[in-house]
Parts: C-alpha cells; structure tokens; sequence
C-alpha cells in the first residue's frame, strides 16, 4: 500500500494544498452539520425525528472508521439537535449513539466477510495460517472491554463534552501532522500480527474512551509504531473496530433498548441504522482507496479544522 520512496516527495510537495482543502472542507462539514442540527431541531425537544435520525447515521457511518472521532461528531451534532436536554434524552442519546453503530458492523462485516471467515476458522482450528492474527485480535480486544466497562459512566459524566471534545480533535490533529506520520512505514504484514502486537495495540485503544480521540487514530498509528505497514495497520483497525463496536453495541442493546424505543422511537433507530450501514460502507472502500497513494495528513488538517469549527460555535452561538 505505500508508495514507492521516489512518490513521497510529490506528495509532500502536495501536501500543503490537500491540507489546506481538509481543513476548510472540515469547518464547512462540521458548520453544516451544525447549522443543519439547529435548523431541525424542536426546540429542545428529546425526541428524535425521522430526519434527525437519518443525519445521526449519516454523521456515524461516515466518521466510524476514520481518524477523526465518530463519538466526537455524535456528541456534537445531538447537542445541535437538543437530544441531551433532559437527563432521559442524554441517556437515550448516548445509548442512541451506541445502536446506530450496527449499520457500521454490518458495513465492515459485509465487506472483509471472508477475512473474518478465515479468521473465525484460524482461532478454532489448531495450525491454520490465520490463527496468529486472530489470537491478537482477542488480545486487542481485551484491555479497552475491561477499562470501559469498568470507567465508561465515569468516562461519560467528566468527557463528554465540548472542550474536552475539541482539546482532542486538536492533539490528534497535530499528532497526524508529525513528520513521523508522513514517510514510509513498516513492513510487518497482517499475518505477523501476534498476541503481543495485539495486546499492545489494545491497550492504545483505550486511549480512545476519551471522545474525540479516534479508536481508528489510536490503533492505526499504533501498528504502524511497532512496525506494520498501513494495509495491515488499517486491516487490523477495522477488524478489531468490528469486535469492540459488537461488544458495546451488544451490551448498550441490553441495558437501555427499551429506553431508546420508548424515547426515539422504532423508526427512527431503523432509519438511522440503515444511514449508517450505506455511508459506512462508502467511507471504508474510500479510505482503503485513499490511503494507496496518500499519507495520512488529511486527517490531520481535517482534525484541526473541525475543532477551530466546534470552538468557535461554541464560544460566539447558542447552537452549542
């Protein structure tokens, strides 16, 4: 997937604009979203439209797998909309926010289907060729399942919010500007990947209960720290996204399904799920396509962009 060392000095010499694109594309998205939030939001009313329910997943799925923060967008765009105004509408919007994940599941699910049957088989039967990496995914899995289950309503009542939102898109930011970020990286393939690579990526990821830090940042950048290359990177992030999504999808449907009906509504969590699940699908095969030939400094200036966008409405509007 990286280029070849003679391709890097083009692209850094392109650098400068693509990031100054990313960066006034992410004020104007993050602006829209915004402006849309409060353009069809009742007035602090809890209550989710079908409409509403629709740009929640559209905002999900698009952000679920790339370095910028899903929980980030979410937590912002219902503040737009109202959700969180009442303590019944903050504990459905979060459990909401939870749900909606499933159209990102099936999305990755549908499109690395036979990896994951491979997987599946290399964890149940001795000496098969994917046994390796899957002992690592469960290993990945591990710490983040364990610290938020332990910390996630702590994690909840101190994080999420605004400036602890954008202090986060804005460290992240930087960090994917680093130099380091953009050179060549490793060549450890998926297939190396080891119970310890696996460990090591997954304790990273909890780094990531902070909202606005990126689940995807965090392991993407990890695997390329212990000497991965980005396909293998990427893989893994997906994969084991697939796993931690599952898991916190699965336990937020058990304890509050029957709060997100009641306060949402059938329809409107179908519609989002749906909205989720088909822009998941495009921003995976977009990002995979991207990184072929590009360094990961998009997100970095994407990253910046929208925490000036989020500071700013927040300091000078009400929307916030």
């Amino acid at each position: 997937m990286e280029p070849a060392a003679d391709e890097w000095g083009g692209i850094a010499s392109t650098r400068t604009i693509r990031g100054r694109t990313a960066l006034g594309l992410a004020c104007v998205v993050v602006i829209i979203a915004l402006i849309t939030a409060a353009a069809i939001s009742k007035s602090g009313d809890p209550d989710l439209s079908v409409s509403e329910a629709i740009l929640l997943g559209v905002v999900e799925g698009v952000t679920e797998y790339l370095p910028v923060s899903s929980t980030a967008h979410l937590a912002v765009v219902e503040h737009g909309l109202g959700l969180t105004s009442t303590v019944e509408g903050q504990r459905a919007a979060d459990a909401y926010a939870v749900i909606i994940q499933i159209g990102a599941i099936a999305a990755v699910a549908g499109l690395y289907r036979a990896r994951i049957v491979d997987l599946s088989t290399g964890l149940l039967v001795p000496r098969r060729p994917l046994r390796s990496p899957a002992r690592a995914l469960v290993a990945a899995f591990v710490p983040a399942a364990v610290i938020g289950f332990a910390l996630g309503d702590a994690i909840q009542d101190r994080l999420f919010a605004i400036w602890p939102i954008v202090a986060a898109w804005a460290v992240g930011g930087v960090v994917l500007l680093s130099p380091r970020w953009t050179a060549p990286w490793g060549h450890r393939p998926f297939e190396s990947l080891n119970s310890r690579d696996g460990l090591i990526i997954g304790l990273a990821q909890t780094l990531a209960l902070w909202p606005g830090t990126s689940r995807s940042l965090v392991t993407i950048l990890t695997a390329l720290a212990i000497g991965f290359t980005l396909s293998a990177a990427v893989e893994f992030s997906f994969l084991l996204g697939l796993i931690t999504l599952g898991a916190a999808t699965g336990y937020q449907l058990l304890r509050d399904a029957d709060v997100i009906v009641d306060q949402f509504g059938i329809v409107s969590t179908v519609a989002g799920v749906a909205a989720a699940a088909i822009t998941a699908w495009a921003a995976v095969r977009w990002m995979v396509g991207y990184l072929e030939q590009h360094p990961l400094t998009i997100f970095g200036w994407y990253r910046l962009g929208a925490a000036a966008a989020v500071g700013v409405t927040a300091l000078f509007t009400n929307v916030l």
